[in-house]
Order: C-alpha cells, then sequence, then structure tokens
C-alpha cells in the first residue's frame, strides 16, 4: 500500500514538473536565442532604436578601411546571401535592384523639388520612381554610381531590452539592422536620411559566420584578439545614442522633444533612466 502511495505521488511530481519545463516562453522570431528568456520571467521590456554612427572612435573597429561592416552588408546583397527588407517592420522584402536603386546617387535635375516635397513626393517612396530607377540602370553603372561603403556611416539598431528577474540582468535582443545614406552626405541630393534597406539580425549573423574571414571587429590594442562581428554585437562593443522607445505615437524623441538638439538631450536622459531602472530592479 506505501509502495503505491509512493508511486503514484513520484507520478504527480514527474506530471508537475514536465507541465513546468512546458511553459511557454518569450519567443520573437528575429532574435538570434528566441527561447533564451521565458515569459514568466519577464520583468520589464521596451522596444528601442538606436543609431550607429561609424564615424565615432569606439565605432571605428567596425568601420576599419577597406573593412567597413558596411562593405560587407553590401557585398552580402549583391552575392543573394542576405535577405534585405523595406524597413524595420520585417514584413516587405526589397528585390536587389530595389535595394541598389535606393544607395544610388541621385544626378542633378532628378531629386524632388521644393514644392514635390512639400506635397508629400518623395522619390525613395515612390514606386513608379524605384521601377524607373531600376529599369534605367544596369548593373554596372549601379556599380559606379553607388554611394561608397564608407559613406554610409549610419545604421540603426532595433532591440528590445528585457529584464530578466531569475538571472537579475537586463537582456538586449537586436531585432532588425537598418543602412542609411546620411542627409549631412554632401553627395546625397535628397537632403535627407534615406533608408536602404534592413535586415534581420539572424540573417545578419549567418551572413557573419559565412564571411567569417572578412567580418570581423578590429581590436586596435591587440590583432590577436580581433572577433566575430556576431560576437562583437553580442558583446556590445559599439557605441550608439537612442532615438525612440516604443510609445503609444510611435514617435521618435526628436518629434516628441521638438527638435534635434532636444532630442538629443532626451536621448541621453532614456539612457541614464534605463541604467537607473535597471539599477533599482538589482536593488529589490
Amino acid at each position: 500500500m506505501k509502495k503505491t502511495i509512493l508511486a503514484s505521488l513520484v507520478a504527480c511530481f514527474c506530471v508537475g514538473f514536465n507541465l513546468v519545463a512546458q511553459t511557454p516562453t518569450f519567443s520573437t522570431s528575429e532574435s538570434v536565442q528566441p527561447d533564451r528568456i521565458p515569459s514568466k520571467d519577464m520583468m520589464y521590456k521596451k522596444t528601442v532604436w538606436r543609431t550607429i554612427d561609424l564615424r565615432e572612435k569606439q565605432n571605428k573597429p567596425l568601420f576599419a578601411f577597406n573593412n567597413e561592416i558596411t562593405k560587407i552588408l553590401v557585398e552580402a546583397v549583391r552575392r543573394g546571401d542576405l535577405p534585405v527588407y523595406k524597413n524595420d517592420s520585417l514584413i516587405s522584402r526589397l528585390s536587389s535592384k530595389e535595394f541598389f536603386a535606393n544607395m544610388t546617387m541621385v544626378e542633378e535635375g532628378n531629386e524632388p523639388s521644393p514644392e514635390e516635397i512639400r506635397l508629400g513626393f518623395t522619390r525613395q517612396e515612390d514606386d513608379d520612381w524605384k521601377r524607373f530607377a531600376s529599369a534605367n540602370v544596369n548593373s554596372n553603372e549601379t556599380k559606379a554610381n553607388e554611394f561608397l561603403p564608407r559613406e554610409l556611416y549610419l545604421l540603426e539598431i532595433k532591440e528590445d531590452a528585457i529584464f530578466d528577474k531569475k538571472r537579475s540582468r537586463m537582456y538586449h535582443e537586436i531585432q532588425s539592422l537598418t543602412l542609411i545614406v546620411p542627409a549631412s552626405l554632401k553627395t546625397n541630393l535628397r537632403n535627407r536620411d534615406i533608408i536602404v534597406g534592413s535586415f534581420k539580425y539572424v540573417d545578419l549573423v549567418k551572413v557573419f559566420h559565412l564571411y567569417k574571414a572578412d567580418a570581423f571587429w578590429i581590436n586596435p590594442r591587440n590583432d590577436a584578439e580581433n572577433k566575430n562581428l556576431a560576437e562583437a554585437f553580442e558583446l556590445r562593443l559599439f557605441s550608439s545614442f537612442i532615438t525612440k522607445v516604443s510609445n503609444p505615437d510611435n514617435a521618435s524623441l526628436e518629434d516628441l522633444y521638438k527638435g534635434p538638439g532636444q532630442g538629443l538631450l532626451a536621448s541621453q536622459q532614456k539612457a541614464d533612466k534605463m541604467l537607473e531602472f535597471e539599477y533599482n530592479l538589482w536593488s529589490f
């Protein structure tokens, strides 16, 4: 009788353990480790957009001469190894022709007039313009008229900041990376940031490992300690500033605080508040 009762208790315990083990976990399809944090362990989560200026001193290991991360991205698209999306929602795919049309210089006279811009017309967003650009530029001409990798010094990261209460630490799950032609570039006659294309971070990690001979973060102090770009991003060996935090209006900090200067100040304040928030969670 006692053995029967003991066996029943053991069976109940095993069933209970299996139920716990099968508890649904937090899963984001674009995360490299989608099941790293169970939903029940998520105390805090915000989506954050960060801009990386590759000209900054801390980012030079990502932007070494003739070994630029932007060169890796462009060549991977050219060879068909890296899928491209219209923006960081990662829904609408871009063809290779559309991608290279976005990063092809606009000649004098072909840029939108001030009146067209006022009316909301932009050649980048106009499908007829994209078809025209793709149809009228062959592959050799496109390569000749493309912005150079060193001119593409702006990247935007979209990531989820998640505090795991079990491990008592903040995780940054990168979802996407967007390649941008800077508005400040003299050869950018559109005078605004141009989204060339967005990439799923999971696809980028595959490309970084596929191109491991070239895709590395260069250690400025020790060549023996160079790291693969995937490892560099995981270790967050880059400098960035926050441009947007998820909000009901889906507005950037610049829009919320009415200007680029105020937005930049708000960026630092947001970064400080997130660190303070994490510190306070540790305290409790």
